[in-house]
């Protein structure tokens, strides 16, 4: 087998490509495969939205949750039809209630009573304006899961006379409203996803083939992460929701794209060099996987940081994102160059890379926008902080916590169902809390729970075993300051009567707990991602100043991006607020992955640097790598750009400031911020390596007339 000459001293590539290594690399992705389609489709059959699973584990509404699970009746669905007419219910609309209550009772008995007390009145209610009626109706599990209980409850009630209207909300219909939003969403996303990234890859390629080869091997990726995320629920009883089941299709697709692309760009350069493929690869490897590796490890450890924080949902998606970005990696190092290679050049059909001992390089625009970047450094580094000051500036909008009934893009009966019952059922607009204490401290509870202001009324519930129930109506709306001040104000008088051990939870309580276990999260995670990336960076470019100066950067791209982000969902769609697990999970994306390119791009320099001085190095590497990060910025955030197609906001709020944020990285951030500022650093950017020394002190460095000229500057 011909190979090519290898420079003295290096080992030939092909010893290391020899002809049934590709062969043998498809035949184990092909048996790999067989043995995880079977594991991936049971990956839905372990997410979960339970509050016990989700909820911090230590927080006072998850111990609620964990109790209410145990009882018998404890998980039951409650479930509340309000009925209302314009100008006041008629004697009709009223018994149609009280027939629709007999009805639904019957065909959903309870399976004890719910309720004790001297008067526990009659099962429905008129409100004291005289327009509107309403009932409970608390509906077992046994009957199904709340999205398949809240349609046949809905189409039961249809029969009432015209002009009667009815809104079936309430936490049961509420949660059957939202797993109706998420049924479905993971295949819905793969689709859009692939479909995204085929059309991108096509046009970035112009090729009718080449595409496929990308899109085959992150689909085998993507096919592992989900039989190896299964396997990691069962082992170690990681939590994993709909939401994290989603963000990790979009990572896996987006990720290895971006891999696939930049050692597509490598293994071109390297076909015009190299004659036989095979080794062409190798070099192509050789030097492109270094910076991949470096890439996906950043990733790997700022998603590991999440198991620091206590909020499950959020400490689940760190092990999850990171097989995903592990089954990615090595798919894109292994399988595709395989597939590559088999392949040979005529994959790259019409535009066949041909073998050349003479390559010419063309300038290309990146290169000429590197050379203007370097007669105006200060002025690209000035109008680049410029901008990012600019979008920062949307911080000041509305960034405040989104309601659970305001995560919806077109609101659900559910939710305008509240609305109504406020409105002609005042005393009972905000979401039920539920008190459990010890039966014998029972009533002295509930005399404390009805004088604490801000309740509209508490009701003894009847339970079993070592506790007893309260159920507790604050006054204001549901995911309210005020509401939420309420509850902490009955958590603070119930926990004042000695030997009650009482606790408080319920869905507000839970979005309560939720929200303040997050913004813990946030103050430990971030340091810890920002340190770990530091590391990262530090020992990939073997320098200090450069990690410092890439991770400024990156830090001020993220508030650019979070800043533009809040004035689009504030003054453009119109959103009431910011869901509380959006930014750190923003940030953890636009850090790990927006740090990326300036990984591709500092990696690419800090080799051209040993050849051609800094300003040199950094202009070579903007011109060799600035189609290809572009084109990865392009396809990254496109994948995320999926997750604004569902109707859910807090996913759209991700997807689109996660998108957004790799944008700025890849367009403004990468190609002029970070080579503006290290023109005006110098060869001092790579400090203390050996390439911050003068070139007096390094006889191998061809300086460039951008080399020249910075060192008269220095001088």
């Amino acid at each position: 087998m011909a190979v090519d000459a290898a420079p003295s001293g290096e080992v030939p590539a092909g010893r290391l490509a020899g002809r049934w290594v590709p062969w043998l690399v498809i035949g184990l992705w092909l048996v790999l495969a067989v043995g995880m389609v079977p594991l991936s489709g049971k990956l839905s059959s372990v997410t979960t939205d339970s509050a016990a699973d989700t909820l911090p584990a230590g927080a006072e509404s998850t111990k609620v949750a964990v109790l209410e699970d145990s009882l018998p009746d404890g998980d039951d669905n409650v479930f509340v039809f309000v009925y209302h007419r314009a100008g006041g219910m008629t004697d009709a609309d009223r018994a149609t209630v009280e027939r629709h209550y007999d009805t639904l009772a019957e065909r959903y008995p309870p399976k004890e009573a719910a309720q004790v007390g001297d008067d526990e009145g009659p099962p429905t209610s008129p409100s004291a304006d005289g327009e509107a009626m309403m009932f409970t109706l608390d509906v077992s599990t046994d009957y199904g899961p709340p999205e398949e209980i809240v349609g046949p409850l809905r189409d039961a009630a249809k029969d009432r006379p015209s002009g009667l209207e009815l809104d079936v909300t309430g936490p049961g219909a509420i949660d059957g409203d939202m797993d109706a939003v998420f049924d479905g969403i993971d295949v819905q996303v793969l689709l859009t996803t692939i479909v995204v990234v085929t059309l991108l890859l096509i046009l970035t390629y112009r090729s009718p083939v080449l595409w496929i080869i990308p899109l085959v091997a992150v689909g085998a990726a993507a096919l592992t992460s989900m039989g190896t995320v299964y396997l990691l629920v069962k082992g170690f009883g990681i939590v994993v929701d709909d939401q994290n089941s989603a963000l990790l299709t979009i990572l896996v697709f987006g990720v290895g794209t971006d891999y696939a692309l930049l050692l597509i760009a490598r293994y071109r350069e390297a076909l015009h060099h190299h004659e036989n493929v095979r080794v062409a690869m190798v070099h192509a490897l050789r030097s492109a996987a270094p910076a991949i590796v470096a890439s996906a490890a950043t990733v790997v450890a700022g998603l590991l940081c999440l198991l620091v924080a206590d909020l499950n949902s959020t400490s689940g998606l760190g092990p999850i994102g990171a097989a995903g970005i592990l089954c990615a990696l090595v798919a894109m190092l292994t399988l595709f160059p395989a597939l590559l290679v088999v392949l040979g050049r005529r994959i790259f059909w019409p535009a066949v890379p041909r073998f050349s001992t003479t390559v010419e390089e063309k300038p290309g625009p990146w290169g000429r926008l590197g050379t203007a970047i370097g007669r105006r450094r200060w002025t690209a580094t000035l109008g680049s902080l410029g901008v990012l000051g600019v979008l920062a500036l949307g911080l000041a909008a509305n960034t405040g916590v989104l309601r659970e009934q305001d995560q919806f893009l077109s609101a659900p009966e559910s939710v305008t169902g509240f609305t109504v019952l406020r409105e002609h059922f005042p005393e009972l607009g905000g979401q039920p809390m539920t008190v459990f204490t010890r039966p014998s401290h029972q009533e002295r509870v509930l005399d404390v729970v009805k004088d604490t202001p801000g309740v509209a009324l508490a009701v003894p519930e009847q339970t079993s075993g070592d506790w007893a129930g309260i159920s507790v109506f604050p006054k204001d709306a549901p995911d309210t300051v005020a509401e939420y001040d309420t509850i902490k104000r009955v958590r603070t008088a119930v926990h004042a009567v000695s030997g009650a051990e009482a606790i408080v939870g319920g869905p507000s309580a839970e979005n309560l707990d939720t929200e303040v276990t997050t913004e813990r999260d946030e103050r430990l995670v971030i340091p810890l991602v920002l340190a770990v990336v530091l590391i990262v960076l530090g020992l990939l470019l073997r320098a200090i100043l450069a990690p410092l100066v890439l991770m400024a950067t990156v830090i001020v791209s993220f508030a650019a991006a979070f800043g533009g982000s809040v004035f689009v969902f504030d003054t453009i769609l119109g959103f009431k607020g910011v869901d509380s697990s959006v930014p750190l999970l923003a940030f953890l994306f636009l850090v790990a992955l927006g740090v990326d390119y300036n990984i591709f791009l500092a990696s690419r320099a800090r080799e051209e640097t040993v050849r051609l001085g800094t300003a040199g190095g950094m202009l070579r590497a903007l011109s060799a790598t600035g189609g290809v990060i572009t084109s990865a910025g392009l396809v990254l955030a496109a994948t995320f750009a999926v997750l604004v197609t569902l109707p859910l906001v807090m996913l759209v709020e991700v997807g689109f400031l996660v998108a957004f944020g790799v944008l700025l990285d890849a367009l403004l951030v990468r190609s002029v911020l970070v080579p503006a500022l290290t023109l005006l650093i110098g060869r001092r950017f790579w400090w203390p390596s050996r390439l911050s020394r003068p070139a007096a002190e390094r006889p191998d460095v061809r300086r460039s007339p951008a080399d020249e000229e910075e060192a008269a500057l220095q001088r």
